[in-house]
């Protein structure tokens, strides 16, 4: 039995403060993708066909290839968002969960640097 207040014994076992920005993260994420999910999948459908040349001159259009850039950036960081959740409840040891943490973020950003690049070369490189 212990003489402090229930008050007193939770005290500095709380939240370390970033759970509401991550889920206002993960939330903000998600309204992004329900809006640019829906504009990738109908402007794919609406192309002639999906031929190297005809997906080059699409991303060549500006709209397109910020919308596209957009996209990309926003699915990669819903996406390292999410896995970092699912590391944190489900990986217990701590190296291993901070080697996990580290991994998962450097391929995040290996994989959306690389996408962005990509955009950028053919969007630019269809301009010239």
């Amino acid at each position: 039995m212990s003489l402090r207040s229930p008050l007193g014994q939770v005290l500095g076992h709380g939240s370390a403060r970033d759970g509401v920005h991550h889920w206002v993260s993960l939330r903000s994420t998600s309204a992004a993708l329900a809006l640019l999910g829906p504009w990738f999948v109908f402007a794919l459908l609406t192309l002639p066909n999906l031929g190297h040349a005809a997906v080059a001159a699409w991303i060549g259009r500006p709209v397109n290839a910020v919308l596209l850039g957009l996209f990309v950036a926003v699915t990669v960081w819903h996406s390292a968002l999410g896995v970092q959740v699912v590391i944190e409840d489900y990986i217990h040891g701590k190296g291993a969960r901070v080697l996990a943490l580290l991994l998962s973020r450097f391929v995040h950003v290996l994989v959306g640097a690389l996408s962005l690049f990509a955009v950028l070369k053919i969007a630019l490189g269809a301009a010239a």
